[in-house]
């Protein structure tokens, strides 16, 4: 997801936010400034760091139940509507997504007791913060008792991408293929966000309708996501990468990188050695970026993406998009098991591939 930067890592899943999540905690804190000066800001600000705290745990509950079936995390992303965890692949059994999607709402009861216990016993009930929305007399404990109420509430909703959404997918999913599952599960998604947004306007609501454009974008994400993996089945790499391309050497200039660029229709080059083994990706990005701050004389490998991962030509559909999303690389370069580089895995070739199959009626 672009403009999302890592904060941190947690066993091996790196913590990132949105610029939108770092907007929101200073919208939140210039209203608290205006309404109460420095000391409100610095409460407001907190307690809603601590509320994404509560959010983060949350998705570590989906993160650690998953790893219990082999399934990795690499990030997780923290966005005003909350958090998203992203698998590296999906569960294989429709039984495993239920489990996985129900761990973080377990997670968000679990703090809801312990916020309301600890008001209990400083002296607050959290009942009325609950019925009627946080008020000004209100504890944090019973405060963050009533958000994470609401968080559980409000995750157990069934439109996909949500927690729930993902429940009903996995119950569709144990009657019918999992793409079909999908796209009622996300089709269910966007008709309650398209509710959830005339509603929000109507009752100027505005965080609502943001929320639900968060929903409708994340379920044709996921539908659109689902689709590809299921159409890329039985497929390998050999059968998707570019085999006519060119290589550029490491000690290149700039410049030549340049001329090579604009003679061809071609964005990213593998650089190599004398030997013609795989030094690194040289990217258009990083290209022009290196002739803006080097200069043309400049060799290519002060620009080039060093080490960038290679993958064998037999490796299945789902792994090399996973493989070449993580590497957050527009082509990877394709090495086979004599460490001869004989291909390009390009996001352009994926798409086009899926699209002839589409045509052809196989996907």
């Amino acid at each position: 997801m672009r403009w999302a930067y890592r904060i941190g890592r947690i066993a091996g899943t790196d913590i990132k936010v949105h610029v939108t999540f770092l907007l929101l905690v200073a919208w939140f804190a210039w209203v608290a400034y205006n309404g109460g000066g420095t000391a409100a800001a610095i409460v407001a600000t907190g307690f809603l760091l601590a509320l994404f705290a509560c959010v983060l745990l949350h998705e570590f509950g989906h993160i650690l139940m998953a790893r219990r079936f082999g399934v990795l995390t690499p990030d997780v992303i923290l966005l005003p509507i909350g958090g998203v965890a992203r698998l590296q692949r999906l569960p294989e059994e429709p039984k495993q997504e239920f489990l996985i999607a129900v761990a973080g709402p377990l997670v968000t009861l679990a703090l809801a007791v312990i916020f309301g216990v600890a008001s209990y016993l400083a002296g607050a009930d959290p009942l009325p913060a609950i019925r009627s929305g946080m008020r000004t007399g209100d504890s944090i404990l019973a405060q963050l008792c009533a958000l994470n109420v609401w968080l559980l509430l409000f995750n157990l909703i069934p439109a996909f991408p949500m927690d729930g959404g993902r429940v009903l997918r996995s119950a569709l999913a144990s009657r019918m293929p999992l793409p079909r599952a999908t796209r009622f599960a996300a089709r269910i998604g966007q008709a309650l966000a398209f509710l959830m947004a005339v509603y929000g306007f109507q009752a100027h609501q505005y965080l609502l309708v943001l929320i639900a454009l968060f929903v409708m974008l994340g379920a044709g994400s996921e539908l659109a996501s689902v689709t590809a993996r299921f159409a890329g089945r039985g497929v390998q790499v050999a059968q998707m990468m570019v085999t006519d391309f060119r290589t550029i050497i490491i000690h290149a200039t700039l410049a030549q990188a340049a001329e090579l660029l604009l003679s061809t229709e071609q964005r990213e080059f593998p650089v190599v050695d004398n030997l013609g083994r795989v030094e690194g990706m040289l990217t258009r990005d990083g290209l022009v970026r290196g002739l803006s701050e080097r200069g043309p004389n400049a060799i290519v490998a002060e620009a080039m993406v060093p080490h960038a991962p290679a993958v064998p030509p037999t490796l299945d559909f789902e792994h090399a998009l996973g493989a070449l999303r993580a590497s957050g690389l527009p082509a990877l370069p394709v090495v086979d098991a004599s460490g001869a580089l004989v291909g390009l895995l390009t996001a352009d070739n994926i798409a086009d591939l899926l699209l002839v199959k589409r045509a052809r009626g196989e996907a």
